[in-house]
């Protein structure tokens, strides 16, 4: 069947997020950014913030929250949490990164997290991050496409299609000039890409992304690849979902946390296992007059969507995926569940996750692992365990799951946004 028109609108719209986002801080001010524009109001967390009710913005790091306060709420009104993260696997730039040989200039790099490897080869890539200055500003560069692993040729390596795998340390250095690296500054480049001098810079946070577009394709338009879709296509539905609440009397507090670090277990400032979110709630109910006890009764009432992507059935792996449970791209989003808790949904939350589904008017499916493919996990059992909130693990399907470009349904995308505005009312 074909794509609607506005599920379209809706991937071109992430084509475009995505590509405002190569890191993780790009991605948090991409968030802040829009929901400025959409009439939010940007707070910091080293000022006092307002009492009243409203719409408000606050970032930290590579970690993004936002949210809405009903005029009439109260301080035992319930919150509902959509949350997400903003970091990808990749690569991120070491000390020292200017490297290279031969007559090659190349960039010193670390794995970040548990990307596919071979899906780096051979796309052209561009450095993002922060850049902290002598001055105490930090400011935000983005090179665009500078850097490329190129792949052995198959008449060096013959029995490179038996298997290939790749040494993290000496063959993962991408390439991004010619020439001396004893002569050369990589980060010159980030620098100039920012409107800053080299010397300037004290320390940085720079990951590698791939430079290409997301892109639309397939028959009926039915796909969308992209890179970052883990977790950017969650943050996006979280972000246009918010853009377009308009709480109603009763409604509950509505709030996007788009964390860091996701990808590392969330044990920072700005993950899920840190404060942030809890450093927020707790600013905004005594806006609301609450006090500890008032504030755990909102909690009691409150939910949490986890929303990250999930595997769809693979055509030609099916047997790595549960034999009935099979998920596949274009169906609609994914309820995800798991046994051991490495997801946080329960039977209540199956339930309410129903219900926001069919008052959106979408379908659903679920997701569980193969017994012998253990599944990783999410933000969903670590906002549980620190806040005490039922949290639900949701998604959308796709494959390629950490490859620098990985595949997505438009529909899916579309119907995920939607169902997250039916979420936020309530």
């Amino acid at each position: 069947m074909p794509v609607t028109p506005a599920a379209l609108a809706h991937a071109e719209d992430l084509a475009d997020f995505v590509a405002a986002s190569p890191s993780s801080y790009h991605a948090a001010a991409e968030v802040a950014r829009r929901l400025e524009a959409a009439g939010f109001h940007r707070l910091h967390e080293e000022d006092a913030w307002p009492t009243t009710g409203g719409r408000f913005v606050v970032v930290r790091d590579g970690a993004a929250i936002a949210w809405v306060v009903p005029e009439d709420a109260a301080a035992t009104t319930p919150v509902q949490i959509f949350g997400a993260h903003t970091d990808s696997p990749g690569f991120k730039l070491k000390p020292q990164p200017t490297t290279g040989s031969r007559g090659w200039l190349q960039a010193a790099v670390e794995v970040y997290g548990g990307p596919l490897l071979n899906s780096w080869l051979d796309r052209e890539l561009r450095l993002a991050g922060r850049l902290a200055l002598a001055d105490g500003r930090v400011v935000l560069a983005d090179t665009g496409a500078l850097l490329r692993l190129p792949q052995l040729a198959i008449h060096l390596d013959r029995g490179v299609n038996n298997g290939l795998a790749l040494d993290k340390q000496t063959e993962t250095q991408p390439v991004w000039g010619l020439g001396d690296p004893t002569e050369a500054d990589i980060l010159a480049e980030l620098a100039s890409s920012a409107g800053v001098s080299a010397s300037d810079i004290r320390g940085y946070d720079v990951v590698i992304a791939d430079s290409a577009r997301g892109a639309v394709f397939g028959k009926d338009n039915a796909f969308f690849a992209s890179g970052r879709l883990d977790d950017l296509a969650s943050v996006h539905a979280g972000v246009v979902a918010l853009e377009a609440h308009a709480p109603a009397a009763g409604a509950p507090i509505a709030v996007l946390a788009a964390f860091d670090h996701e990808e590392l277990g969330s044990e920072s400032r700005s993950g899920a296992a840190g404060p942030f979110l809890e450093d927020v709630l707790e600013r905004v109910y005594a806006g609301l007059g609450a006090d500890g006890s008032a504030r755990r009764q909102a909690y009691a009432s409150s939910w949490c969507l986890s929303s990250d992507v999930g595997h769809s059935v693979h055509p030609n792996y099916a047997a790595k995926h549960d034999p009935v449970v099979q998920p596949v791209l274009g169906s609609g989003p994914i309820l995800k569940i798991n046994a051991n808790q490495r997801y946080a949904t329960d039977a209540v939350g199956t339930a309410s996750w129903r219900s926001w589904c069919e008052r959106a008017g979408v379908t659903t499916q679920e997701f569980v692992s193969n017994n012998s493919v253990p599944c990783g996990s999410t933000i969903g059992p670590i906002t549980a365990t620190r806040l005490g909130i039922r949290t639900v693990d949701v998604g959308i399907p796709i494959l390629s799951m950490h490859s620098a470009r990985e595949l997505a349904g438009v529909s899916d995308l579309h119907d995920l946004t939607r169902t997250a505005q039916s979420f936020f009312a309530g």
